[in-house]
């Protein structure tokens, strides 16, 4: 009996392909990634671990700490590992296009690979990252709640999310090569703009019921939730789940209304 790796290309299904040829432009992007480094693995789990320091040390050290939750550093983590993978997303996939011209249009894979492939890879960095917080989490001994059950959902929400946006993303910068730069000033507002070194709690009550618009309030949420209950909110939870399918739905339309045009233009 033929194999799935055995059948020829075009034996297998529409679907079956685009999986394919997914996970392999995934696996390469990794493997480029981490075989030009010297520390590889360690350089996805470096940059959030020194974000959380710095800001570890600013707001328990140099300002007595006004805002989170006991253990800090958890509470940093939870929201810092997963703000990796949604800007490391959607900055790369400014260049989605750009970077890989040439395959994009000589290649008859569905262009969406070159968008979602994008996100799947940085979605696995987060998930080889997950130890660092599952060590955190001991060292410090943070509470483990049932609600850490509730981690899957919110890698769910947030693929959605990103995907979403990088379809809007993408072939808007082929179009008017300034907005990368805007979208980098949009991540930078939007980091402190989102509940990461601070909760929503935090924030003055007038503002509270508005940070649930933002969608990354909600996932964040999710993510904290399983050593932190009250940063859960499943009204921010349910607009988070409802504006990603909105951006994934703006992005799919978008996407194939520009696609020929995108084509043409790089």
């Amino acid at each position: 009996m033929t194999s799935y790796a055995d059948a020829h290309p075009y034996a297998r299904s529409p679907w079956s392909r685009y999986r394919h040829a997914l996970w392999l432009l995934t696996t390469r992007d990794l493997k480029v990634r981490y075989s030009t480094s010297a520390l590889g693995y360690l350089w996805s789990i470096l940059d959030p671990l020194v974000m959380a320091a710095i800001y570890w040390f600013v707001f328990t050290v140099v300002f007595q700490r006004l805002v989170g939750t006991e253990p800090y550093i958890v509470f940093l983590l939870a929201a810092l590992l997963p703000w990796m993978w949604f800007t490391g997303s959607v900055s790369d996939s400014t260049r989605a296009f750009l970077k890989d011209a040439k395959l994009v249009r000589s290649t008859k894979l569905p262009r969406t690979v070159w968008v979602t492939r994008i996100a799947l890879s940085k979605g696995i960095e987060f998930l080889l990252a997950i130890p660092v917080l599952a060590a955190f989490a001991i060292v410090f001994r943070a509470e483990v709640h049932w609600e850490l059950l509730l981690f899957p959902l919110a890698i769910a929400i947030q693929a959605v999310l990103v995907v979403g946006l990088g379809l809007i993303v993408a072939p808007l910068v082929v179009f008017f090569r300034d907005f990368e730069r805007a979208v980098k000033l949009v991540l930078r507002f939007l980091f402190y703009a989102s509940p990461i070194v601070y909760g929503t709690s935090n924030l003055p009550e007038s503002l509270q019921p508005w940070a649930a618009f933002n969608p990354l309030t909600g996932i964040f949420g999710l993510y904290r939730a399983g050593f932190f209950p009250g940063e859960l909110d499943w009204f921010a939870v349910g607009v988070s789940a409802a504006m990603s399918l909105g951006f994934l739905a703006i992005g799919v339309w978008m996407f194939r209304r520009t696609e020929r045009a995108v084509l043409k233009e790089i």
